[in-house]
């Protein structure tokens, strides 16, 4: 073996190793020599064992002891663990052992008072989260790692808010299924995002109904390479749709969304075609050619600063693509089409929010045509309010204006934003599609 890492491996061979050679070396000495006190037969191989172990391990030790002294020397942050379970154990332990991570784990923090007062890894467990602010006080700490996958969103964006209140940099593990697939590393953790403090627990769709909904359908994504559009295509694609047709006029982002599809979902009948809905003959088309039973319309200009300077242009992509998309629907017998809409949409003060508020007036006409009409779509439309991580969001705004030392810029300051996350708003369009049956 060698010397450098050795570990319980090699302690096991050791161990038979030196049980062979006493049964051997007994039989020996009894045979060819005399018989010796029973202390003899027993000790002997105990001080082999002791002093084989002990100078393999030791070789070990004294490499660890320099390699931890010339890391205290060169670390970088001096980190607080929040988490005393498997993952905070695995974290600290790579941490320790990495030569090239410029950090020293100092404490750990956890609110279960069974562990408290204990070492995780020659680590103190030294509280619970009342103890972080007063923790990175005495041990000087300069950065925190919350390693607790499996905790509440209360739980963590109660301990995150406490971890706010000092300037250390903040990192965090995605989620408990690295947990589970025993895939908790250094290169998991990432900065704390804005979604980790949504303050609440994600809302679930009725996948069963979802799926009933769209398994063996031929689905029509408008806008399909865009930030909610391309989530639509990751979660459609779970529910075996007879076809997806992913509708872009964005080259860069449709290729993209379509080596995800094709990488992930090999069996997955896909077709990506570029064009504009503001083009009638080509919206047209589609229709013609791939007959969609179910129709998610994303495609719209969602800035509304950029949309009053180019109110013409929300009218154009909004409005004319949402009614040309629409009648296509209606025309070629679709049974569903879910108009994404957005939640300025109600009593608009702007010229985004009035054209989204013109797409809903046209939805609510083509359902009465239909309803008037011996072909049945079903119309629907779902409002969203501020989703975290689109392209439409204020969030990526707010991150620079604070990376570049603010201001951070607010329509007013007793304003309300209502967050959801991208997931989540995408298994509302799909909710609603299934509830328009």
């Amino acid at each position: 073996s060698i010397w450098k890492y050795v570990s319980l491996s090699e302690m096991n061979r050791i161990l038979l190793a030196t049980i062979v050679t006493a049964i051997f070396h007994g039989i020996g000495i009894t045979v060819l020599c005399t018989k010796m006190p029973i202390s003899y037969y027993l000790m002997g191989p105990l001080f082999q064992f002791m002093f084989t172990v002990s100078v393999r391990f030791a070789y070990r030790f004294i490499n660890l002891v320099r390699r931890q002294k010339q890391r205290n020397e060169n670390a970088k942050y001096n980190s607080l663990i929040i988490g005393a379970g498997s993952a905070g154990q695995i974290i600290i332990k790579e941490l320790e052992n990495s030569s090239v991570v410029q950090s020293v784990p100092k404490c750990v923090i956890d609110d279960d008072p069974n562990k408290w007062g204990r070492m995780l890894e020659n680590i103190p467990i030294i509280g619970g989260r009342e103890k972080i602010i007063e923790a990175v006080q005495k041990f000087d700490i300069t950065q925190i790692i919350f390693t607790i996958p499996s905790a509440s969103a209360k739980d963590k964006r109660e301990i995150l808010n406490i971890c706010k209140e000092t300037d250390c940099k903040l990192l965090t593990l995605p989620g408990v299924y690295q947990l589970l697939n025993e895939e908790v590393f250094l290169q998991h953790l990432k900065p704390v995002a804005v979604e980790d403090l949504l303050g609440r627990e994600p809302i679930e769709a009725d996948l069963g109904q979802i799926k009933q909904q769209i398994q063996g359908k031929v689905v029509l994504i408008t806008g399909g390479g865009g930030s909610i559009g391309s989530e639509l295509c990751r979660q459609i694609a779970t529910y075996d749709p007879e076809q997806l047709i992913v509708f872009d006029i964005y080259e860069n982002n449709a290729y993209s969304i379509e080596q995800e599809l094709k990488r992930n979902y090999p069996n997955l009948n896909l077709k990506v075609l570029i064009g504009s809905v503001r083009d009638q003959k080509r919206v047209d088309d589609i229709f013609s050619s791939y007959r969609p039973d179910i129709v998610y319309h994303a495609a719209a200009h969602k800035h509304v600063p950029l949309m009053e300077g180019s109110p013409n242009e929300a009218v154009k992509n909004n409005v004319v693509g949402t009614y040309n998309t629409s009648k296509a629907a209606l025309k070629y017998n679709a049974e569903r089409f879910v108009l994404i809409s957005t939640d300025k949409a109600v009593n608009p003060t702007n010229a985004m929010g009035a054209s989204k508020r013109i797409c809903e007036m046209i939805i609510q006409m083509m359902d009465k045509d239909s309803r008037n009409s011996k072909k049945r779509t079903q119309f629907v439309a779902v409002r969203f309010g501020n989703v975290l991580g689109s392209n439409g969001s204020v969030i990526p705004l707010f991150k620079k204006q604070i990376a570049a030392g603010g201001p951070v810029t607010v329509t007013h300051p007793d304003i309300i934003r209502y967050f959801m996350t991208i997931s989540e708003a995408v298994g509302l369009v799909l909710q609603a599609g299934a509830y328009a049956a």
